[in-house]
């Protein structure tokens, strides 16, 4: 990667992106504005609103630190900040649809997309149809004349499916549809979602980019073709983040490299011992060579995170649940991507065509920054106890 005419790997790059110490006074990071109301020197600057700032929800040097420092790695024309992950999903589907738009959505996508798709967007006249995560090129056979938005999120929330995204990209292209991608998981170090023909680029930096379970947020990315659209609705919407809140994930991108390379390493290890395991049934892992997508994970992706599932070896809820009530150190909680391991119920009831079919209930493990013999030993006793229940 480049910057100022500088090639400099990823963690130069998250080290130094998004403001110049010399800008304000050399201080390394940039101050933190709280803004509403900005002031014009005369009348004729206010009427023709010629000067970069104009009013706090569209945008601030806080705001302009994380973006242009989430643009480097992105490679984007331009990106939003706004309150929360879902935000970052809600705000570009309202920005690119209207009443009689179809669009098309994977079905192994993060819950509440769906539930927004299915309340919201379906009472406002968008027709929503989901498509088979493993559909690929096919997909061309499901795009109709007034099909929109593709909403793509590889690997799949909670079962993990790695979408063919450039075959998806050729054929909503070949249609004039928008892809969107949910690119949470990789982030843009292990993938670059404009780089394989997608639009606009969506992810929670509650997860990796603030990665201490204490911030929400999220950005939207888009490239040349669609920011001026993506930027317009976001100030329509007045969906902007506080600055304390986009201050505290630029601070935590800097480490993000060090941070995901660790939960990486350590996802993937206790992934390998887990297919030994017995009373695990199937690891659903796309970095493991088991996983029936890992080539077309292995074309497309550089690295893998801290977030996978298991499919236990039958048991249903009652071995589900004995094994989460059993965990020491992983906590029940509905999050991922911060320091300390987590455990959920997986569920699938909502989908109509990624279910399965798996030989027991699934959970999902989000690798913290613990010690890997600490978390196995925890695993163990999960396992024990859903064997007893079962």
């Amino acid at each position: 990667m480049a910057k100022d005419g500088i090639e400099m790997g990823i963690n130069t790059l998250l080290a130094h992106s998004g403001n110049n110490p010399r800008d304000y006074f050399g201080f390394v990071n940039p101050p933190v504005v709280h803004a509403s109301t900005v002031l014009y020197p005369d009348a004729a600057s206010m009427a023709g609103r010629s000067q970069k700032y104009t009013y706090g929800t569209r945008g601030t040097p806080t705001m302009d630190a994380l973006t242009l420092a989430v643009d480097a790695l992105e490679g984007s024309a331009g990106t939003i900040a706004v309150p929360s992950g879902l935000a970052a999903v809600t705000i570009p589907l309202l920005a690119f649809l209207a009443a009689g738009d179809h669009l098309l959505i994977v079905d192994s996508v993060y819950n509440p997309t769906r539930h927004f798709a299915d309340t919201m967007l379906k009472r406002l006249g968008v027709e929503v149809e989901y498509y088979g995560p493993r559909i690929g090129a096919g997909i061309a056979s499901l795009i109709k004349p007034n099909t929109k938005v593709v909403f793509t999120e590889s690997p799949g929330s909670n079962t993990y499916e790695v979408q063919d995204i450039p075959a998806i990209a050729k054929a909503a292209h070949a249609a004039n549809a928008i892809v969107m991608m949910d690119n949470t998981w990789a982030t843009p170090l292990y993938f670059k979602p404009l780089d394989h023909g997608v639009d606009i680029s969506i992810h929670a930096a509650t997860k990796y980019p603030a990665g201490h379970s204490d911030v929400l947020l999220g950005t939207v990315s888009a490239n040349e073709t669609y920011w001026k659209q993506l930027y317009d609705g976001f100030c329509t919407l007045g969906c902007c983040s506080g600055p304390d809140d986009i201050y505290q994930v630029l601070r935590g991108l800097r480490t993000m490299g060090v941070r995901l390379e660790h939960h990486r390493k350590s996802a993937l290890d206790i992934a390998r011992w887990l297919e030994e395991q017995p009373g695990v049934a199937q690891v659903l892992h796309p970095a493991l060579e088991s996983h029936p997508d890992h080539a077309l994970w292995k074309r497309d992706f550089c690295g893998s995170s801290g977030i996978f599932s298991i499919v236990l070896d039958g048991g249903g809820q009652k071995a589900q649940h004995a094994f989460l009530d059993a965990l020491k150190i992983f906590g029940l909680g509905y999050s991922w991507g911060g320091y300390e391991s987590l455990a959920v119920p997986v569920f699938l009831g909502d989908r109509t065509l990624a279910k399965g079919p798996y030989a027991g209930s699934l959970i999902r493990l989000q690798i913290g920054l613990e010690d890997v013999e600490d978390l196995k030993a925890d695993i163990v006793r999960g396992l024990a106890a859903a064997a007893a229940a079962g």
